[in-house]
């Protein structure tokens, strides 16, 4: 990785086609395997690692080469977010390392669908509620992101998988279609995050590494209900 990484990185996980088949828009899709990577649980030093322990707090790295999936552009399973103790669903903060990111949002109902654009360096807070894929848009641009997010949970794949993949599918001409095993669902809104911005705009100093180490910074991560500004005015069109 050319940015935003330069500490160990163990064997990844890796999706396969076998893995996606049942969110992609064309299920019966051949393509040869790895789709994408997975770096789980990453620190550049044993005092990172136990500040991240302590904090129950877990940073990753995943890697999405360009690909072309009968039509669609590749993407992430999908997956929703569990509520705390405390009733409200835990959050995932994302940055772009390098390429382009398409976020797609929805709530669980869904009645809100968000997709994101977000360029090298910008920065997106999945608020509570929210389960979502990222895509990799770009058709010979490898996609890096790191997140940081809560340990205290195990993310919840079942609804997308039986719902055939989000509300909507993104396709590599650059339609936006509607899954059809969704009843219902609200036209797609659009934001646009840029490089050394966040979802509300706020700017963003350094990479999200920097923040281990700063737990005023990152407690709503577990406890999103303490710290609503964090989310305020999130997910504008």
């Amino acid at each position: 990785m050319r940015c935003g990484w330069n500490g160990a990185l163990p064997a990844p996980g890796i999706r396969t086609i076998r893995d996606m088949r049942a969110v992609l828009a064309v299920p019966a899709c051949v393509a040869s395997d790895p789709l994408y990577y997975m770096y789980r649980d990453l620190a550049r030093s044993a005092t990172d690692r136990r500040w991240l322990i302590d904090h129950r707090l877990r940073y990753d790295i995943t890697v999405i080469p360009p690909r072309d999936l009968c039509g669609e552009h590749v993407k992430t399973k999908g997956h929703y977010h569990p509520e705390n103790p405390a009733g409200t669903g835990y959050p995932e903060l994302y940055e772009v390392l390098e390429g382009t990111a398409q976020f797609l949002l929805q709530t669980r109902k869904p009645d809100d669908v968000v997709l994101i654009f977000a360029d090298t360096g910008a920065r997106v807070i999945v608020p509570p509620g929210y389960g979502h894929i990222t895509i990799n848009p770009s058709p010979d641009t490898t996609l890096v992101l790191a997140n940081l997010v809560s340990t205290e949970f195990e993310s919840e794949y079942g609804e997308y998988e039986a719902l055939h993949g989000a509300a909507y599918y993104v396709m590599s001409d650059g339609r936006i279609t509607r899954n059809p095993h969704y009843p219902d669902v609200p036209p797609v809104r659009k934001c646009t995050v840029v490089r050394g911005e966040g979802v509300a705009g706020k700017p963003c100093m350094g990479s999200i590494y920097t923040m281990i180490g700063s737990r005023n910074t990152l407690a709503f991560l577990n406890e999103p209900e303490k710290y609503p500004d964090v989310f305020t005015g999130l997910l504008k069109d």
